[in-house]
């Protein structure tokens, strides 16, 4: 089944929504970085929850997450824009440890809990959009809710899952849903939802199970009207011909010593973990250019 996020509302207007399928843009990440499984749970949910703030972007805005909280796996950095395009990295990919208590992958422990969440916007405008707030549990879609709250002022609610295959690491099921009340909500529909949310699997069972997004906002929204399906992929910005600007940008002073030291160039793009080798004539090719 292919990866996509709806919109969507529900109590007559009063909540807006997102859900999400993103097995397999997870997966391809996963596959990219060779993630190990605890690392792909942590990424996997902010890479999810990240696509799903992107769906409520117009054009050309896009944003980038930043999770830093101090714990083995490092910093984890997604970015999605509103036509559903999305990638992720962690700068440790390799982290896994034994599940917790409560039997599930322990992503607060790589995570970690002394750090923030950091969200940059671009808008179009001439300054981006920043916004951040203190990360809460290390369990990702807790602290994406805290930062809708304290930063932008939304009550929300953010539950995001990856489910992972202990035996070769792959992932078998992820997604999430975003649920954000808009002004003058009446009450009854908040002890609604809050009960709703209280009786609600875990996000990874369910899209485990078969459920589409559609099936799982209809668990929890009365009266749900879908506005918008998009299409969910893995699409790093990354090409030779920009890793070549890049390099003519170094200036030809540069580019003669780093011919004289090394006599090659490699670029490693985070995102994707594509790598970029250019031998001695080819970095002289590129000079013949500048």
């Amino acid at each position: 089944m292919s990866d996509y996020l709806i919109r969507a509302t529900g109590f007559n207007g009063h909540v807006r929504a997102f859900a999400a399928r993103t097995t397999g843009i997870v997966e391809e990440m996963r596959r990219r970085h060779d993630m190990w499984n605890t690392a792909t749970a942590a990424t996997g949910r902010t890479l999810t929850a990240t696509l799903m703030m992107g769906a409520m972007l117009k054009g050309n805005e896009s944003l980038s997450v930043k999770i830093k909280g101090g714990g083995p796996i490092g910093q984890i950095v997604a970015e999605a824009n509103a036509d559903g395009d999305g990638i992720a990295y962690a700068t440790n990919p390799q982290v896994h440890f034994e599940l917790n208590e409560k039997g599930k992958l322990d992503v607060a422990r790589a995570v970690g809990t002394d750090g923030f969440v950091y969200v940059t916007k671009d808008l179009g405008l001439k300054e981006p959009y920043q916004g951040s707030s203190p990360i809460v549990s290390g369990e990702i879609g807790e602290d994406i809710t805290y930062y809708f709250v304290t930063s932008e002022q939304t009550p929300s609610a953010v539950g995001v899952g990856v489910l992972v295959n202990p035996e070769d690491r792959s992932v078998l099921a992820a997604g999430g849903f975003i649920l954000q009340l808009l002004p003058n909500t009446p009450e009854e529909v908040v002890a609604k939802i809050e009960e709703r949310l209280g009786q609600l699997p875990q996000v990874s069972r369910m899209i485990g199970e078969g459920l589409t997004p559609e099936e799982i906002l209809a668990r929890v929204l009365d009266e749900p009207k879908y506005l918008s399906r998009t299409d969910i992929q893995f699409n790093c910005k990354c090409n030779e011909d920009k890793v070549i600007q890049a390099l003519i940008s170094m200036g030809r002073e540069e580019m003669e010593s780093l011919l004289e030291e090394q006599g090659e160039a490699e670029v490693h793009c985070h995102f994707c973990n594509e790598r970029y080798h250019f031998d001695r004539t080819a970095l002289e090719d590129i000079m013949k250019d500048m």
